[in-house]
């Protein structure tokens, strides 16, 4: 998914039902939760120069929304939980804070991490 700002593409991210998202369904550290067939968005990234601009919120709510739309009971995300400022080498997982202001829940925990930091599973169900 992509999303753009006066016609220039400013952030996007990597979504897909886990079942089709091999590193997913071949992980032994981010295993499912349940039965439940999710949709997985499995990075986020927003170009310098946009951050802070609500680029995320909108890109997350539009991801979601696609999903919906497409069948999906429920959206996962596996962020960390950064004391601080998040290592940019890193960032594309996203951050708890970010996903629960779109709406999203932890549910998990999974034996991955970023940055030395345990990666949550987050869920929401689309609306």
């Amino acid at each position: 998914m992509v999303t753009y700002r006066d016609g220039e593409p400013v952030g996007w991210c990597g979504i897909g039902p886990r079942e089709h998202i091999p590193r997913l369904v071949r992980s032994k550290l981010i295993r499912p939760v349940d039965d439940l067939p999710v949709w997985s968005i499995i990075c986020v990234v927003v170009r310098g120069g946009h951050r802070r601009q609500g680029v995320t919120r909108h890109l997350l709510e539009g991801a979601v929304a696609y999903a919906g739309k497409r069948g999906a009971p429920a959206v996962e995300a596996y962020p960390v939980d950064p004391p601080g400022r998040m290592d940019t080498t890193m960032a594309f997982v996203g951050t708890r804070a970010m996903f629960e202001a779109v709406g999203f829940e932890v549910v998990g925990e999974t034996d991955a991490v970023a940055s030395r930091l345990p990666r949550l599973v987050m869920r929401r169900t689309p609306t």
